[in-house]
């Protein structure tokens, strides 16, 4: 089914591969006639040219992107916008998108996710932008709809920013990198490796793009196959599907911790842009008759089946007649990973859903980026007509990616037969992606079209004694399962009629109610502010030394940002920086918020200019253990602040704010293994905190005290080799690193955070 080549490979006319090895030049001699070398093959990839046209350094090994257009939903874009206004913002620079489909229901703590889309509206008035009220469209279908455009860059603040597959080049970051671009400054990034994804062959039907996304994601995501790098999507197979299959796989590239994604393009994309009256936006994209790519990934679409990921983690994937074949096995592996990802905290069991040899599943749900897309809604209803879902604990609910598609399911009529079955149709709204809406009932399973099932991100909160688990599949699959009551179900198990109705676009609902301020900048507008938007905290420069506090150690295998900063009910405070940081680790580690806050106290006695030692007698002891190796160490010079070790954080979500909010509490560093993503380690660059890499094994321990002499001047300096002393009765000496940093990255370092760098 899936084939990930060892190394790299030429693909010859779009559909030959030849990979590296021994007879790769006779062999590209024989296709050819001649023999390309790969640097000058690897230019002619789709990507490589879309980087290239956006590139402002002149160096295409170290780029510095300028995008075409930026996005942000509710729950970052006051964030941003207000990360922008204390560096200077005068008005948006380039097309900026502010969706409101996140914090959408205005009824967790009180007014206050209201007064963030009035700020938002403002906002658009003031500096130029588009505003797009709650329930109309979900961030990435607006993007889709509204803003995709062949050859095109984008720049979002959701970690699923993946518009690949209708030829834009979209990237997932944190709120930082969109400030740097309102700033009219750049997106900084060694040049990626480009990794060919080539599609054979034809899904079989009730295969859906979930399937193939999950089965891809399961071949690459533990791996690191093509981690940080940008996967572009070729081959016959391609031709097969139409745009709204392509973009259900696209959205789910994210999983497999890419940088980025791109499609070939053809008729069938073409066609997408006509019917969203966007003609001129198309134009065909194909890699050169002889491109090379750094690695290769062979997909036989006919022998994808359909899929599930378990829980927690979209890699965590079996077909489900694999699942179904072996249910107790499974369902045991499952509780193994529940005892790293819970911690042992609460009892987790699936074996209970197993009657009569079948797995019973209490919830369907159908929705967001991923799952609400026109096709995957009616292939549902056509799996559905005619039947019911029951009246047993099983609910179904379906949320339209945008209101166009409300309206065209209300006219074709697939929203009545989805209604006749006993599903609840919805307004377009992300929060069952994110444990904001749908959360399930105390050990509840729930299946899921949407794009993560993460611990506790379908609303369950392990710290009060509850616990539900979610698994993803293709909507199909979820409706062939509520077709049969709640027991699962692959839509391959089925003899459906699929009607593939045509989608019709009706843009006069954006028209009649989405505010487009482009150009129209206004600078006499007044911004409204809620009573729970507040102004960051100031942040003090690098010391010369360092003292940090081990506040937290993870070992799990990989650390989410969900994990970092909760998502769901949390997402109401994230326009209030000292509000939200509160949250921090609270469902990983309660403890972490007393102790980054107790060590956060020695630094303000410090930065006062009072005596550390006489507030807090501990820290007498450890100035005078580093004093005896380090006598030219003070308080004037050595700054004080907590850390966290973990082995490898920061898979997931873009949001900035699972570094923010440990910089608000006191934070000056994390300490890795590796950092998952790229996306978190920014994060933590632009809020100045230190991005340690530790190779060496060492078991650090909370409580841990660990100095850094002359960190400052190592960042200055570039040193690759950082010396760093766990401090105890006596000095233990470690070695960090720091990783590649841009001379900017370390200026925003030295500066102490992105905010401060701007006011220079």
């Amino acid at each position: 089914m899936i084939k990930l080549y060892e190394g790299g490979a030429y693909l010859v006319n779009g559909t030959d591969i030849i990979e590296d090895g021994a007879n790769q030049e006779e062999s590209l001699r024989s296709k050819t006639g001649s023999v390309v070398s790969k640097e000058e093959a690897a230019k002619n990839t789709i990507a490589y040219n879309i980087l290239k046209a956006h590139n402002t350094s002149g160096n295409m090994d170290k780029l510095q992107i300028k995008f075409d257009k930026l996005t942000s939903h509710d729950i970052t874009f006051v964030g941003i916008i207000q990360t922008a206004r204390a560096s200077g913002l005068e008005k948006f620079p380039i097309p900026y998108v502010l969706t409101n489909c996140h914090n959408s229901l205005c009824a967790v703590g009180g007014t206050i996710n209201e007064d963030d889309h009035m700020f938002g509206l403002t906002c658009a008035k003031k500096y130029g932008g588009v505003y797009v009220p709650p329930h109309q469209a979900v961030i990435h279908q607006y993007a889709r709809e509204m803003l995709a455009e062949c050859g095109a860059m984008i720049l979002g603040s959701d970690s699923h920013t993946r518009y690949g597959a209708l030829g834009t080049m979209a990237v997932g970051e944190g709120g930082g990198e969109l400030v740097k671009q309102l700033l009219s400054q750049t997106y900084d990034v060694k040049m990626p490796e480009v990794v060919g994804i080539y599609l054979d062959g034809k899904p079989e039907p009730g295969v859906g793009p979930q399937d193939v996304a999950l089965a891809i994601i399961g071949a690459v995501f533990a791996n690191g196959y093509v981690k940080n790098k940008v996967m572009e999507f070729v081959g016959p197979g391609v031709d097969s599907l139409s745009a709204d299959y392509r973009i259900g796989i696209d959205v789910m590239t994210t999983e497999t911790t890419c940088l980025s994604s791109i499609w070939k393009t053809d008729s069938r994309i073409k066609e997408f842009y006509d019917i969203h009256g966007r003609v001129d936006d198309y134009k065909e994209l194909a890699p050169g008759d002889i491109a090379y790519y750094d690695g290769m990934v062979y997909v036989d679409l006919s022998k994808v089946k359909p899929m599930i990921a378990m829980p927690f983690h979209p890699s965590n994937t079996y077909t489900i007649e694999e699942l179904n074949a072996n249910l107790m096995d499974i369902l045991e592996d499952c509780e193994k990973r529940a005892l790293v990802s819970l911690d042992g905290k609460v009892d987790f069991t699936l074996k209970d859903k197993v009657r009569d040899g079948k797995l019973y599943v209490d919830q369907g749900i159908i929705a967001g980026c991923a799952g609400g897309g026109f096709e995957n809604i009616c292939a549902a209803a056509d799996i559905l007509r005619g039947a019911s879902i029951g009246s047993d604990e099983f609910t179904l609910s379906v949320y339209p990616a945008s209101t166009p598609i409300y309206m065209e399911l209300a006219k074709n009529g697939k929203l009545a037969d989805l209604i006749a079955t006993g599903a609840i149709v919805k307004t377009a709204f992300c929060g069952p992606c994110f444990g904001a809406g749908d959360t399930p009932a105390h050990n509840a399973f729930s299946i899921r079209h949407s794009t993560r099932n993460f611990p506790n991100r379908e609303g369950s909160k392990v710290q009060n004694g509850q616990i539900s688990s979610v698994a993803l599949m293709d909507a199909r699959s979820i409706a062939a399962t509520a077709a049969n009551k709640g027991y699962l179900t692959a839509a391959t198990d089925l003899e459906v009629n699929f009607s593939n109705p045509k989608y019709f676009f009706d843009r006069t609902i954006y028209e009649n109610r989405i505010y487009n301020g482009v150009g129209k900048a206004d600078p006499s507008v007044e911004i409204k502010f809620g009573p729970n938007i507040k102004d960051w905290p100031a942040m003090v420069a690098l010391t010369d030394n360092l003292i940090l506090k081990v506040a937290s150690v993870i070992h799990d295998p990989v650390t989410t940002t969900d994990e970092l900063i909760p998502s769901g009910e949390t997402s109401s405070y994230r326009s209030n920086p000292l509000g939200l940081a509160e949250f921090t680790l609270s469902r990983k580690d309660p403890e972490y918020v007393g102790r980054a806050k107790e060590i956060q106290a020695v630094e303000k006695v410090r930065e006062e200019g009072k005596c550390m030692g006489e507030a807090y007698p501990e820290m007498r002891n450890i100035m005078h253990i580093i004093k005896e190796t380090f006598p030219e160490t003070s308080r004037d010079n050595t700054g004080v602040g907590s850390t966290i070790f973990a082995v490898k954080p920061g898979d997931g979500s873009a949001r900035e704010q699972a570094a923010s909010c440990q910089k608000v509490l006191g934070g000056w560093a994390n300490v890795a293994k590796e950092y998952a993503t790229k996306r978190y380690r920014s994060n933590l660059i632009n809020w100045g905190m230190l991005p340690f890499l530790m190779p060496e094994e060492y078991e650090f321990e909370v409580d841990d005290y660990i100095f850094i002499p002359d960190i400052a001047k190592c960042v200055r300096d570039k040193n690759d080799d950082i010396k760093a002393y766990v401090v105890n009765k006596e000095m233990k000496e470690l070695t960090f690193h720091l990783g590649d940093l841009t001379d900017d990255e370390r200026e925003i370092i030295l500066k102490g955070c992105l905010i401060n760098y701007n006011r220079r």
